[in-house]
């Protein structure tokens, strides 16, 4: 990620932004983002059936709304951004799910709950926007039950040539001009495509996570390789 911004940096661009965010995912992403969270919950569970989630990052709440469907489950949403939790709240309460989803104030790097508290920690495109990476996702290790899942879902770049040039044009260059025109705000949409193209991934995230202390890893690459599926298990002898 773009090691520049700091916590409060981050916090403030999503505030920004928060009351055109979903509508600018649907609408950059032509989309696929929501059918990317299916996938993603999906994956979560192919490998465990869950009774308490963790969703970090979790913006205005779509990855936990979707994770309601792997059966009854309680999901609590952790974010830095309080404009971005007061979308998602409003959105809870609109689809009457305020006693399925908890969503609160709390960064990646030191989330404020016991450690072996959870079944499963997850994020979609949030982890790039960690100002501690690592730190990040021994936290999220931290708080998951010996044989827990973490699931993360994160942009990635295409390898074919053609799609990779048509894509990178699309993100750096179409992109953060719509962004800014729908959102107002220029910066965070010309943020975007740079934490992209610094962002770990691929065999360097799966090393992350071994790092951090997960094992079994798994990785899955979706729509061409513009979006990245990757699932480990916490070692159970830590």
């Amino acid at each position: 990620m773009d090691m520049t911004k700091s916590r409060a940096e981050i916090s403030g661009m999503f505030n920004r932004i928060a009351h055109r965010y979903d509508f600018l995912n649907r609408f950059l992403s032509f989309g696929t983002d929501t059918r990317w969270r299916r996938r993603a919950v999906s994956a979560i569970a192919s490998l465990i059936r869950p009774e308490t989630i963790l969703d970090v990052a979790t913006g205005t709440a779509d990855l936990a709304i979707e994770a309601l469907c792997l059966g009854d489950v309680i999901v609590t949403g952790i974010d830095i951004s309080d404009n971005m939790l007061e979308e998602g709240r409003r959105k809870i309460l609109r689809l009457g799910l305020q006693k399925k989803i908890n969503l609160m104030n709390a960064p990646a790097e030191d989330i404020p709950f016991p450690s072996g508290s959870f079944d499963v920690a997850m994020a979609a495109f949030g982890v790039r926007n960690f100002s501690d990476t690592l730190g990040g996702l021994r936290e999220m290790n931290r708080v998951l039950k010996p044989g827990g899942v973490i699931m993360v879902l994160e942009f990635s770049m295409p390898k074919g040539f053609l799609f990779s040039n048509l894509y990178r044009f699309y993100f750096s260059r179409v992109l953060p001009v719509a962004g800014r025109l729908i959102s107002r705000d220029y910066s965070a949409y010309r943020y975007l495509p740079d934490s992209v193209g610094s962002f770990p991934e691929g065999a360097e995230f799966d090393s992350l996570l071994v790092e951090a202390g997960f094992g079994s890893t798994g990785m899955k690459r979706l729509t061409g390789g513009v979006a990245t599926i990757y699932t480990a298990r916490k070692m159970t002898m830590q």
